[in-house]
């Protein structure tokens, strides 16, 4: 497995380093079977350290935590507890996963926006209605059943995912509702 360790403006120490793929390799082998690299962002918010950890899978799924703390070790452990709780949750369907699907998760390319916030007062009419792009990035979109997409979205701790059906091939879209459900838009096909 390979392991970027970085620090965004602060040292990241050859002991702080150790100490993470140690634990990191603990903590994935008991769960997640087939890891193919980690990264590890240390940053410093205020008077927190923050950590974000992002583990890749070879099945093409993606697990991510973030851990926040006035010490840089604690950061790091409280983010590898958020992830242990996550691979813990979905253990026998991970396994299950690297049963049923012997080829890797599909991704088909795309383009991701990030558009500026309107810094207009909440009564005044916008002068447009075209956003203003600040930034273009691309962006993978894995082929996924909705139980799949499902757990992803869980792992990667977003509150949306976008993905192609596996069954009906379509654009589908699955996300936290407000209740605490999981919402799921799946497209009718015009004919």
């Amino acid at each position: 497995m390979r392991y970027q360790i970085t620090g965004k403006q602060i040292d990241i120490g050859t002991a702080l380093q150790t100490h993470v793929e140690d634990s990191l390799s603990e903590t994935l082998s008991k769960y997640a079977g087939r890891p193919t690299d980690a990264t590890v962002i240390f940053s410093k918010s205020a008077h927190e350290h923050v950590c974000e950890v992002i583990v890749h899978l070879s099945t093409g799924l993606t697990v991510q935590a973030k851990g926040h703390a006035t010490e840089i070790y604690a950061a790091f452990d409280a983010a590898q507890e958020k992830m242990d709780k996550q691979l813990r949750r979905y253990k026998r369907r991970l396994k299950d996963h690297h049963k049923e699907r012997a080829q890797p998760v599909e991704l088909m390319g795309g383009a991701s926006y990030i558009l500026a916030a309107s810094e207009d007062s909440e009564d005044a009419e916008p002068e447009t209605l075209q956003p203003i792009i600040v930034a273009e990035m691309e962006t993978k979109i894995p082929s996924l059943s909705v139980g799949e997409a499902v757990m992803q979205m869980e792992l990667a701790g977003s509150p949306v995912l976008v993905f192609t059906n596996e069954t009906g091939g379509r654009t589908n879209v699955v996300y936290r509702r407000e209740d605490g459900n999981i919402g799921w838009i799946d497209p009718a096909q015009m004919g």
